[in-house]
């Protein structure tokens, strides 16, 4: 079992920057490739991106790509997802997920994940 805890939202200016974190329970974190997903109101939860349980892989919807970073620390249990230029369009409640994957390439798709958070809200103003 894997428990995770999403912070850093906020509201912001477009331009800005905030920086996600998720924090994991379980001392088996290191074996699991982790994602972040976004909602926006009246939309379905999308990918944004994920990187592998080794840290060596990392993948980026088109949408923040060269905006956003993905990194982690296994040694803190953690995650986090840097958000550079923000954007209106990047409004969205951001989760975090778990993905019990070994894998070079972390999972995109939402079914592989089967840890979540509750979520944090982000809020770009224009």
């Amino acid at each position: 079992q894997v428990q995770l805890v999403e912070s850093g939202g906020g509201l912001v200016q477009a331009g800005d920057s905030l920086r996600l974190s998720c924090a994991a329970s379980g001392r088996t974190f290191s074996s699991y490739a982790m994602g972040w997903f976004r909602q926006a109101p009246g939309k379905e939860r999308e990918f944004v991106s994920a990187i592998s349980w080794s840290g060596g892989t990392t993948i980026y919807a088109d949408s923040v790509k060269g905006r956003f970073t993905i990194s982690r620390d296994n040694a803190k249990n953690t995650v986090y997802l840097q958000m550079n230029s923000l954007k209106p369009e990047d409004t969205a409640v951001y989760f975090c997920a778990a993905a019990d994957s070994r894998s070079v390439f972390p999972p995109r798709a939402r079914y592989q994940y089967a840890y979540w958070g509750q979520g944090t809200q982000v809020t770009v103003s224009s």
